[in-house]
C-alpha cells in the first residue's frame, strides 16, 4: 500500500470517500501499518553515516541487507496487545513494517559498514573507498 497525501482541494477524491478507506469506518485498515521513518544522512572526509528512527525496534527486528550498491534497512514487527492470563473480550493485533533503499555512491566501501542501535537510533557508518578520500592540500619539499 503506497501512503497518498489528500490535497484538501482536489475535485477528485471528496473528503468522505478518504475518509472511508483510512478511518475507523473500515476495519481492514488499522490491521497493516506501513510507514517510513525519518532519516538523517550526514558525510565527512573519511565515512558516511546513516541515522535511522528507530523506537520501539530491537536490533534482531531490524534487518539490513545489501544488493549490488543498494543498501536496505527493513523491519517487520507484529504488535499484540492485551493479557494472557485474563479472559479476553477483545484482542487486537497490529503490524508494522517498513523498507527504506539507499543508493551508495561509488565512493562508499561496501566492505567496511558498520551498524549499531542505541536509544531508539540505527546509526550506520559506510566508509569511504581510500583512493576515493580527498586528500588535504601538502606541499612537497625540495631537498
Amino acid at each position: 500500500m503506497t501512503v497518498i497525501r489528500r490535497n484538501l482541494n482536489s475535485p477528485f477524491l471528496p473528503d468522505w470517500l478518504e475518509d472511508f478507506f483510512s478511518g475507523e469506518v473500515n476495519p481492514l485498515a488499522k490491521s497493516r501499518v506501513s510507514t517510513v521513518p525519518m532519516v538523517n544522512v550526514f558525510e565527512n572526509d573519511t565515512s558516511y553515516r546513516i541515522e535511522l528512527a528507530a523506537p520501539g525496534l530491537t536490533k534482531e527486528e531490524i534487518k539490513i541487507s545489501l544488493e549490488q550498491d543498494v543498501l536496505t534497512i527493513s523491519a517487520d514487527k507484529e504488535i499484540k496487545t492485551g493479557e494472557e492470563n485474563e479472559k479476553c473480550t477483545k484482542k487486537e493485533y497490529g503490524f508494522f513494517q517498513f523498507s527504506r533503499s539507499f543508493t551508495l555512491p561509488e565512493s562508499a566501501d561496501v566492505e567496511k559498514i558498520e551498524a549499531k542501535s542505541e536509544n531508539g537510533i540505527l546509526k550506520i557508518v559506510i566508509a569511504k573507498r581510500e583512493e576515493r578520500i580527498v586528500k588535504p592540500l601538502r606541499e612537497i619539499e625540495i631537498k
